[in-house]
């Protein structure tokens, strides 16, 4: 028997007696892969990003390591369900239109204080605006800005389409839009680049194609904005963040 086929027979026979569908997890390996990504990140602290750690008990697990600072939530309802949980530092990963989440957000001291939202656009100001029914925390705020690699003058783009805010006098138009208005707060910029990081550039029998990313990502990385410490979710993608 291979050491995969006796690996799947052992966890049949522990998870026999639940009902599907069941996930199990191997507590050495998830708490190797996290030790080597710290050793990786080279002291910057890494944010976890929920979306691949779908099980509260091994956030809190990773999370009371060293080296692990916060999570990347992908709701807004989840950001609320993880700080009620009592999870202190909570980015939502994407602007949201959960009105009745962000209610919910500026009537609560504690969620307010653990929920940082993302925002790419004054009209999402609106809207959370229009949800508060009454509330009236400080909603803490971050901001994204595109880091796609555009050439030919940009008609090629290369990059996900995350962010209408590319030039650095948008980003600072958004800022100032943020600081003057009552009841946000301005915590933090993301950035994330995702055609540089956790893209292969090694690919075996395909000499020409890796050659080609590994240029592609050189340029990307020329073109992105010098910036502070870079942190990554479990899958090892890097994103770049400032936050106070």
């Amino acid at each position: 028997m291979t050491p995969r086929a006796a690996d799947r027979a052992r966890y049949d026979r522990a998870t026999a007696h639940l009902d599907a569908p069941v996930a199990v997890v191997d507590l050495e390996a998830f708490d190797a892969n996290a030790a080597d990504l710290v050793r990786r990140a080279g002291g910057k602290p890494i944010r976890v990003a929920s979306k691949s750690v779908r099980c509260r008990a091994l956030l809190e697990r990773v999370l009371a390591r060293d080296g692990f600072a916060g999570i990347m939530s992908f709701t807004l309802d989840e950001s609320l369900w993880l700080a009620r949980a009592g999870f202190e530092d909570v980015l939502l990963a994407y602007p949201s239109a959960d009105r009745s989440g962000f209610g919910e957000l500026a009537r609560d001291p504690k969620l307010a204080a653990a929920v940082t939202v993302m925002v790419d656009d004054v009209a999402q100001l609106d809207l959370i605006d229009a949800a508060r029914a009454g509330g009236t925390e400080e909603v803490r705020v971050c901001l994204e800005l595109d880091t796609a690699l555009r050439l030919l003058g940009g008609r090629v783009r290369v990059g996900a389409r995350r962010s209408p805010l590319r030039e650095p006098a948008e980003l600072a138009e958004l800022a100032r839009s943020v600081v003057r208005r009552p009841g946000f707060r301005l915590v933090g910029i993301m950035a994330y680049e995702g055609h540089v990081a956790g893209v292969g550039d090694a690919v075996a029998g395909r000499p020409l194609r890796s050659r080609a990313i590994r240029l592609m990502q050189a340029a990307a990385r020329r073109s992105s904005p010098s910036a502070g410490p870079p942190w990554c979710g479990p899958s090892g993608r890097w994103r770049r963040s400032w936050s106070s």
